[in-house]
């Protein structure tokens, strides 16, 4: 075995420095509950530490991150306990000014195959034909849910700035 665990801890190390911020804002977009986003963030970047993959770039890297995260988010939603516990609503959405907060909203509450390809896209600055990659989707589909995702959050944002809500 070539690596150390001195030399797996400084690997994760570095990608909890890179990645923990991306991995906890995947988990919020589906998850929405602070104890659910914990529990997934750990068992991804345990999955990291216990994964034999090669990783050919830090891209690489980047990509089966995202791609463990999505899945341990998707698996908890799917869920026994997740189906059958009430969740905690009003829960504060992680967000810099209150600009980006009704933005964050209106993006989570789009459904998931739309919410997903507009976080990668906007958020995480992945192509079309990366997100196609990542979610096992043709590229084409990823174009359709951006154009879909658009025009819904266009008419969500329009419709409370011109009525004066809140979210």
């Amino acid at each position: 075995m070539g690596t150390t665990s001195c030399g797996a801890n400084d690997v994760i190390m570095e990608a909890l420095h890179k990645y923990s911020d991306m991995v906890r804002r995947i988990c919020f977009i589906y998850l929405r509950s602070r104890e659910d986003v914990e529990d997934v963030f750990q068992e991804v970047f345990l999955k990291l530490l216990l994964t034999k993959t090669v990783f050919e770039s830090e891209e690489h890297q980047k990509a089966w991150i995202c791609r463990v995260t999505i899945n341990k988010c998707k698996d908890l939603c799917k869920s026994f306990w997740r189906k059958n516990v009430e969740s905690i609503e009003g829960m504060q959405i992680p967000a810099e000014d209150n600009d980006e907060s009704e933005v964050m909203l209106a993006v989570l509450s789009l459904p998931n195959k739309l919410k997903e390809v507009v976080y990668l896209y906007y958020y995480e600055g992945y192509s079309a034909g990366e997100i196609a990659k990542l979610l096992n989707q043709k590229e084409n589909t990823v174009y359709s849910h951006l154009h879909r995702a658009r025009k819904l959050l266009k008419s969500k944002l329009e419709g409370e700035i011109e009525y004066g809500y809140s979210v």
